[in-house]
């Protein structure tokens, strides 16, 4: 039988049951507040492996996550695999290769898109250009999650990248 992982059962204190009201509060990109409620709290138990992450941080994390990636119309807990993998959760992540940020976003694309000073260390802009290309990357490879997440990652043909992604999500980050 496959290892599953469950959400924490455990109750959050009262500064995380704050922190996740407010969250739910502003998550515009959910259905209803029910909806918010159960997605937030479910993935910010399997995000509290990260604590060296301030909770905050966390919840905003998700909820731009989740934001970004039902915009894109991907699965925002492809796009959690995809953060796990190319920064394990570090914002100030920096790649050999120069990519920046949760997403590993490369500084090309600011000039590309004529927007040198955005900042690929905010979350926001990380998650919302990592969001737009890997989306681009999908339409590109015909809804082909396995050749969009490898021309994601540089490289195209292997199949090493979206193993690695696949086995995040199914291990931690989809929906049990």
């Amino acid at each position: 039988m496959a290892n599953v992982q469950a959400a924490t059962q455990e109750r959050p204190d009262a500064e995380l049951r704050d922190l996740l009201r407010q969250a739910i509060h502003r998550a515009e990109s959910f259905s209803d507040r029910f909806e918010a409620e159960v997605w937030l709290t479910d993935m910010a138990g399997r995000l509290e492996r990260w604590d060296h992450i301030p909770a905050d941080e966390r919840l905003e994390i998700l909820r731009v996550v989740h934001q970004e990636a039902s915009h894109q119309s991907l699965p925002p807990e492809l796009v959690l695999s995809v953060i796990q993998v190319e920064s394990n959760f570090d914002r100030f992540a920096i790649s050999t290769a120069g990519a920046r940020g949760l997403m590993q976003v490369m500084p090309f694309w600011l000039e590309e898109l004529g927007r040198p000073d955005d900042d690929l260390f905010d979350i926001r802009t990380n998650i919302r250009y990592g969001c737009t290309i890997l989306k681009l990357y999908l339409d590109r490879e015909r809804g082909d999650f396995q050749r969009a997440l490898a021309r994601y990652n540089g490289s195209v043909g292997k199949v090493w990248y979206p193993q690695r992604v696949f086995s995040a999500l199914n291990r931690h980050w989809y929906r049990q």
